[in-house]
């Protein structure tokens, strides 16, 4: 592999991130316990997500604008501006709840920065992933900072074309075989997966990939042996 620049994938690469919108999603469920059973209330707030995704895009801003919606839905019209308060609430609650990265992620980008040019490919709110990312002390490592409305083969190719490489010289590292690997594999890059232990229902996919630029990560430790 003649990799030149790697890309990381951000939330739940670099740092926890959908355990939070679980945590969220489970308490919305439990508040409107009395109008919809809790399954039926997830499938729901999907549902709403899904809808507004076109307009809204990702983040935790578009998800509490979602959690309201589904709300007034749910209660039809009936939600309290007490309970839209602490929806409300929830949403900032989100936004400034503590980083956490990675176990053994900066080790990581700090072996792999001394030979190898690194950026942040990810996609969501350009202010939260900022913030975050300067609250993860994490940016001294990275040479460029890709904020995307989304995360299709001709965002990649943007992307790719920005950094005056070309594909094949392109490494992209994330927990969403949907958006960090596929794309980037269609465009003739390399793309490593590695798992994390939840993963929204939006971003699963069904297929196996069996693809020679692919590879099946347990940990990002692992990067460093294999482009050794």
């Amino acid at each position: 592999m003649q990799i030149n620049t790697i890309a990381f994938d951000a939330d739940d690469t670099l740092w926890v991130n959908e355990t939070f919108f679980r945590d969220a999603e489970d308490h919305f469920c439990l508040l409107f316990n009395d109008y919809i059973p809790y399954e039926e209330c997830q499938e729901q707030l999907f549902k709403m997500e899904m809808r507004n995704l076109p307009m809204y895009g990702y983040g935790i801003k578009p998800f509490t604008l979602s959690l309201i919606e589904a709300a007034i839905e749910i209660t039809n019209n009936k939600v309290s501006t007490k309970q839209i308060s602490e929806l409300i609430a929830l949403g900032k609650e989100m936004l400034d709840a503590p980083v956490q990265l990675i176990d053994g992620i900066e080790n990581v980008l700090s072996t792999l920065s001394r030979k190898h040019k690194l950026v942040v490919a990810t996609k969501g709110d350009l202010l939260d992933q900022e913030r975050k990312l300067d609250k993860s002390g994490l940016a001294k490592y990275f040479h460029h900072i890709e904020v995307m409305s989304d995360k299709q083969p001709k965002n990649y190719t943007k992307l790719v074309n920005h950094l005056d490489i070309k594909p094949q010289e392109f490494l992209m590292v994330g927990n969403s075989l949907k958006s960090d690997i596929l794309p980037v594999l269609e465009i003739g890059g390399h793309a490593f997966h590695i798992p994390f232990h939840t993963t929204w229902i939006h971003e699963q996919v069904a297929e196996e990939i069996q693809h020679i630029h692919f590879k099946e990560l347990a940990k990002a430790s692992e990067i460093i042996e294999l482009l050794k």
